[in-house]
């Protein structure tokens, strides 16, 4: 079901809060299984002061109402979440265009290997699993999978 009034843009100051809720739904739905390694004020501290302000993000809103928000640096995909209600209507699709036009060399991206749909809908996308981890490194201590998307591959496979 797509979305009519559904508008792209690059994330203000105003846009902090929102998306900070956004990001802890959409983690607390998506996994709520895997260790958080912040508090919910840590969070939001994280992104009004860090995230929103200093890094390519961007959010989805639906009459003003930020329904999802992604974060790119360079060529890797940082965060991508989606307000679980607006799950399954094509807003994904649409920030993972985006983000493909915006990083044409191509993107990498984390994601935890217990996190089953995220694969499938990276996978669905063209990106394919580069390493897989024991979760060593990351915050978490979560085992995950480094995804890797490239224009040439996904022009070979006839994808784009």
């Amino acid at each position: 079901m797509k979305i009519e009034n559904l508008d792209i843009r690059r994330a203000a100051a105003s846009d902090a809060a929102e998306v900070a809720e956004v990001w802890l739904r959409s983690y607390a739905a998506a996994l709520p299984d895997v260790r958080r390694a912040h508090t919910d004020d840590e969070v939001r501290y994280w992104l009004r002061e860090m995230v929103v302000p200093a890094q390519e993000t961007w959010v989805a809103t639906v009459e003003d109402t930020v329904v999802a928000m992604m974060v790119l640096d360079g060529e890797d995909l940082d965060q991508l979440y989606i307000d679980p209600p607006w799950r399954g209507r094509g807003i994904g699709d649409r920030l993972v265009e985006l983000a493909k036009r915006r990083s044409t060399a191509g993107l990498t991206l984390w994601t935890f290997q217990v996190n089953a749909p995220a694969r499938r809908f990276y996978e669905r996308h063209g990106f394919v699993a580069a390493e897989h981890t024991d979760g060593e490194r990351n915050e978490e201590r979560e085992p995950d999978v480094r995804y890797v998307w490239s224009p040439e591959a996904e022009q070979a496979h006839g994808t784009a």
